[in-house]
């Protein structure tokens, strides 16, 4: 029998190195610290997304389970005004007078003024969140949120997944992008948000997903396509979809965390502009989510000359420059100040004679409210964006 030479086994040092470094990794994306992460590791052979599935099958449905229990202090019904338009280009959040203010889980924030208002639907009451469709939504301008809701983060919850539907009644997005999505977050949207269609993209420890407005946006098919190096079970999520007889090509992803893993990140974030670019002329392309992403990252990768950063082309302002920001957002305790736009939405329109040009025309944080528990829907803001037909 041939026997194994000692260069040929890893080296102790070798071991212990790659245990810490997925350790750290591991303590990265289940939010967890280094003691947590190496016992869930050890106790799965060292297999990554073997530990991670067992991490987070740790009973993840009791933090929903307040939503089999009947309401004993049911809100009164707000009035959801219409959310109010900014002129074309123009970037912000919110108006200030509300800053910091709460926002009560199942109820609209009217911090926004129209001229009309439609019923808001109570999502803390028994019925599902079926939002009334005013007439001025049928106005030809697409409408699109993406938010990394911060799923592992099991603290509030049950509380941050109805800000979110919140947020999804007073914008009525056509079209929402999802991240650090988990199981139990996702069955708890098809409960509630029974008016969009939801596609996933994973079932297991934390994934991705995509809500459509039924009413608004026709289905067409969708697919997975995989990051071959990833080292947190990141994907990218692809759908074809039909909007006013236009064709879109919906993407999201949550590219790969941290300042070390830029190698992979900028991997990743090619394969997305690939398909962005490669996509046929007739095709509006629209990819956003959590990149990670630094800019000097995407200057080493190039965008295509067809595809723009939405918050450029309105201008940079600063008021939605920073998606993720320790300095205003304390979901999370972290002993520095960390101002960064993680989250990004990139727009390649289609470019064939007859086929309308979608430009975007606004973008605005999502978010910025604390609710009732004293915590904000997510250790991210959102971003909310509009689209017209050129």
């Amino acid at each position: 029998m041939a026997s194994t030479s000692d260069s040929d086994k890893p080296s102790v040092s070798n071991v212990e190195e790659n245990r810490t470094r997925l350790c750290e990794e591991f303590a990265v994306i289940a939010g967890t610290d280094g003691a947590v992460a190496q016992c869930y590791l050890a106790e799965n052979d060292w297999e990554m997304e073997r530990a991670l599935n067992s991490f987070f099958e740790a009973d993840m449905e009791r933090v929903f389970e307040v939503e089999d229990t009947p309401e004993t202090d049911i809100s009164p019904k707000v009035k959801r005004q219409k959310v109010e338009q900014k002129p074309p280009g123009e970037c912000g959040r919110p108006s200030s007078q509300h800053k910091g203010s709460h926002l009560k889980s199942g109820e609209c924030d009217s911090a926004t003024k129209g001229t009309s208002s439609t019923a808001c639907i109570d999502l803390t009451g028994d019925s599902p969140a079926t939002t009334q469709k005013p007439s001025e939504e049928d106005d030809g301008k697409l409408s699109l949120i993406s938010w990394n809701v911060d799923g592992l983060d099991t603290d509030n919850l049950g509380e941050r997944a109805r800000g979110l539907c919140s947020y999804l009644v007073l914008y009525t997005p056509d079209v929402v992008f999802l991240q650090e999505l988990i199981p139990p977050y996702v069955q708890y949207l098809k409960k509630r948000a029974v008016s969009y269609h939801i596609i996933e993209g994973g079932e297991d420890a934390y994934f991705t997903g995509m809500m459509l407005k039924k009413s608004r946006v026709k289905f067409v098919e969708s697919e997975i396509v995989t990051y071959p190096t990833t080292q947190m079970m990141r994907n990218l999520l692809v759908a074809q979809v039909t909007f006013k007889d236009q064709k879109l090509c919906l993407m999201t992803s949550h590219l790969e965390s941290c300042k070390g893993h830029a190698e992979e990140r900028m991997k990743q974030l090619r394969v997305a502009m690939q398909r962005m670019k490669e996509a046929p002329d007739d095709v509006t392309v629209l990819f956003g989510g959590d990149t990670n992403l630094r800019d000097s990252e995407v200057a080493k990768v190039g965008l295509p000359s067809s595809v723009c950063d939405v918050w450029e082309r309105l201008g940079k302002q600063e008021h939605c420059r920073y998606t993720w920001d320790t300095k205003a957002n304390s979901n999370k305790t972290v002993p520095f100040v960390s101002r960064c736009r993680f989250d990004r939405v990139y727009l390649r329109p289609a470019a064939k004679d007859g086929v309308p040009r979608l430009a975007p025309d606004h973008m605005a944080l999502v978010g910025l409210e604390k609710l009732d528990c004293g915590r904000y829907t997510s250790d991210h803001w959102g971003i909310y964006c509009s689209f017209s037909a050129g």
